[in-house]
């Protein structure tokens, strides 16, 4: 079984999205709503992906991903971005985003169905970044 750690701030967006993942396959979804949560339920439950919201309270999800990557265990965990703000936003900063921090796909929550977010989730395999 697949581990999902699902990084949301709106509650009832996240349990949505933890519904409908969970029914699209054979996965298990931690949700946090804030960065300091995220770091405790990776820790407890060992995740396969993170699905990330940037925009957070108290500290962002480019914040979380800086001490998300800073653990070697977690180095290879795949991050997909699933966000409100739009790509023009930090597009000047994609390459940091995938190259440093380890983000593989982005994707804009106003653009994106849940058919289209369970699929990334099913096909998402773990980073290689050598």
């Amino acid at each position: 079984m697949k581990r999902i750690l699902l990084i949301e701030p709106d509650w009832i967006l996240a349990k949505t999205y933890k519904q409908a993942l969970e029914l699209g396959g054979d996965v298990a979804v931690t949700l946090a709503n804030t960065a300091q949560a995220a770091i405790g339920s990776a820790d407890n439950d060992k995740p396969d992906l993170v699905i990330l919201e940037i925009q957070l309270i108290e500290h962002s999800g480019i914040e979380f991903l800086y001490e998300f990557r800073s653990y070697p265990e977690w180095q290879s965990i795949p991050v997909i971005v699933h966000t409100i703000v739009p790509f023009n936003e930090f597009q000047d900063n994609w390459h940091l985003l995938r190259d440093e921090l380890g983000v593989c796909n982005y994707l804009y929550k106003p653009h994106t169905s849940l058919r289209e977010l369970i699929s990334f989730t099913n096909t998402q395999k773990s980073l290689s970044r050598a």
